[in-house]
């Protein structure tokens, strides 16, 4: 006899917890039998390193019935290893860097010879392997062939998401600003636009690190620079701008994209990875590496009515219930196999 849900015993496995992940967490809890390890690490002890932490593993895989973790990094590699030799089954999430080969950025970890192998095991040897997107799932098949490949969106909570008050004239981007970011998401072009629009107020938000100085010599006098906000302030920032811009190279999805939306912002992105995946007609396209171009777009974008079709799409399309539905639907369909 099949077991039902509170039934599958399942053991999530984590690094750190971004919001993303913390939702997978919860979704979890509400349905199976849960049991969750911070794996920081499987290298030598350290100072913050767990030399416990493969015979905590060891003993959360051989109680689970499915073992599930985000990312293709070094902990999926034990956990699939350890799985194989103990006969269980393992879900693995792939979050993008791992399959990405970005050589004009210098980004992915299919840039290195040992990374290749690690995650070519990984996901030639996972029970299951998750794509949060269409285009996540070309560069894993590009690369190697799982035994089994499932799509499932990254899912937003529109309840949470949504707008609120009379917008403004704002224009802003999220994300953790070092020196390998800012090639990737492309925030100088972001702060260079905002030299074409100076009566705009544009916002970068997000931690940084000295990094930081190249781009404040970018940027216009109508740039700021938040540092890091709470959930709640980053919340007020999506309901209060009219446009979002994400400038990226490359973007397994987007999730502050997808949050935003929700929040009725129009989205202004590159044609790249799964960007379009994500606005489709809701928002407005620019070529890569142009700043001028991307202020007319943000120009235009401030005069669109495009926030509530950009907010409809992700209901329909990228809500944290569908991607609940179908989380659940993939760990049973695993644990009864």
């Amino acid at each position: 006899m099949s077991k039902g849900k509170k039934e599958t015993k399942t053991l999530f496995v984590y690094s750190y917890l971004p919001s993303f992940v913390c939702r997978d967490l919860e979704i979890l809890e509400r349905h199976f039998t849960v049991k969750n390890i911070t794996a920081t690490t499987f290298l030598l002890p350290r100072k913050g390193r767990d030399p416990w932490v493969f015979l905590r593993l060891l003993k959360g895989i051989l109680w689970a019935d499915v073992v599930y973790s985000w990312w293709a990094d070094l902990n999926a590699f034990f956990i699939v290893l350890f799985c194989l030799f103990l006969r269980k089954k393992c879900m693995i999430v792939i979050g993008g860097y791992e399959v990405a080969n970005v050589p004009e950025i210098n980004y992915g970890a299919l840039n290195s010879v040992l990374n290749r192998v690690r995650v070519r095991f990984i996901l030639e040897h996972a029970s299951k392997v998750l794509a949060v997107s269409q285009s996540s799932g070309r560069e894993i098949t590009r690369f190697t062939k799982p035994k089994r490949l499932e799509l499932v969106y990254n899912g937003v909570d529109t309840e949470e998401f949504k707008p609120l008050g009379v917008k403004e004239n704002l224009v802003i981007t999220v994300g953790k600003i070092t020196d390998s970011t800012i090639n990737k998401k492309r925030f100088d072009i972001f702060v260079q636009a905002s030299r074409y629009l100076p009566d705009i107020q544009f916002v970068v938000i997000g931690k940084y690190d000295c990094s930081v100085a190249d781009l404040k010599r970018l940027a216009g006098s109508n740039v700021i620079f938040t540092g890091y906000l709470s959930n709640e302030a980053l919340l007020r920032y999506y309901q209060s701008a009219k446009v979002y811009c994400q400038l990226s190279t490359q973007e397994s999805f987007g999730v502050a994209l997808a949050e935003a939306m929700s929040c009725c912002c129009v989205p202004v992105t590159t044609r790249r990875y799964a960007l379009p995946e994500v606005v489709d007609d809701t928002g407005f396209y620019v070529p890569y590496d142009d700043p001028k171009a991307t202020a007319d777009a943000i120009r235009n974008a401030l005069k669109s009515d495009k926030g509530i079709k950009a907010r409809n799409r992700i209901k329909k399309c990228f809500s944290i219930k569908t991607r609940e539905k179908k989380l659940i639907a993939e760990i049973l369909d695993l644990a009864r196999c």
